[in-house]
């Protein structure tokens, strides 16, 4: 029996986002925005690879990546007095207007405005800005040890290559979801949507979903997915308990579960995954 395409999407599987034990830290370095359960929750997305991978077709990893300045981070904002701005802290257009928070660069403030008015335009969420994170060329951009060496040993095995998708290199825009950024920059091809992407996603029969953090990142990724497949997104699975919320956020994450399941997406144990590729080898 030919098997079928099963894809496997892995969010943003990266050591910043990871709660990591001591064992897996670097001397002098930790997680800048840990989620707590992602250390689990990447051992077993490894798993699922080092036994299921021979019923894999395809394995695509999402990769947030920010510059230093980023207009989510501290580095870009200042209070109306000057004092830096801390983490967690949610601004709004209004707040800007009132010159309660402003970005640290005079010249930027009218390209700040048109950005959080064109996001709360949208609807969903406030701009949120979070500890520097995922910076290009850091220890937290990096994949998470377990996830990497599994996918490496898959690549090698199968003679296949991991697709990476890197987002979020942009600074004057959130780039939550892998298929498009928050709000896209006309001149940036790379926050538009990733057409690439979702074709190759459509040319399966399932994609499993799994990453950090189900409350953001893989909230967006999915819903953008969903809205683009369609009927068709009967073909997504998502496994979830490979995936955790930012605390705090425990509902917007149980909200996008139940959103999704309405809109026929699956869900699946990484252990009932193992199974199901197990079973999906040609024979």
């Amino acid at each position: 029996m030919k098997a079928k395409k099963i894809h496997l999407l892995i969010i943003d599987p990266q050591n910043d986002f990871c709660d990591l034990p001591d064992s897996y830290l670097p001397k002098g370095i930790a997680p800048s925005l840990p989620v707590a359960g992602a250390h689990d929750d990447m051992l077993r997305v490894a798993e699922i690879i080092r036994l299921g991978g021979a019923g894999l077709s395809d394995i695509s990893v999402t990769l947030d990546t920010h510059q230093w300045v980023d207009i989510a981070h501290p580095t870009f904002w200042q209070q109306g007095d000057g004092t830096a701005v801390q983490p967690f802290t949610q601004i709004q257009a209004a707040d800007v207007q009132a010159g309660r928070y402003l970005p640290r660069k005079s010249e930027f403030v009218a390209r700040t405005l048109d950005y959080l008015k064109a996001l709360e335009d949208k609807g969903g969420h406030v701009h949120m800005v979070w500890p520097v994170h995922c910076q290009i060329g850091t220890w937290g951009n990096n994949v998470h040890d377990d996830v990497r060496s599994a996918y490496n040993q898959w690549e090698v095995k199968h003679t296949r290559f991991v697709n990476k998708i890197v987002k979020g290199t942009n600074p004057w825009t959130e780039h939550y979801s892998a298929i498009q950024a928050e709000v896209p920059d006309s001149e940036d091809k790379a926050t538009w949507v990733n057409e690439a992407l979702l074709a190759l996603l459509k040319q399966s029969a399932t994609v499993l979903i799994a990453g950090e953090a189900g409350s953001h990142c893989v909230k967006a990724t999915t819903e953008h997915i969903a809205q683009n497949f369609g009927a068709e997104a009967n073909k997504l699975i998502l496994l979830t308990d490979c995936m955790s919320a930012v605390t705090g956020f425990d509902m917007q994450f149980r909200h996008f579960i139940e959103d999704m399941t309405a809109r026929g997406v699956k869900l699946m144990q990484s252990a009932e995954a193992v199974q199901m590729l197990l079973a999906n080898t040609e024979n």
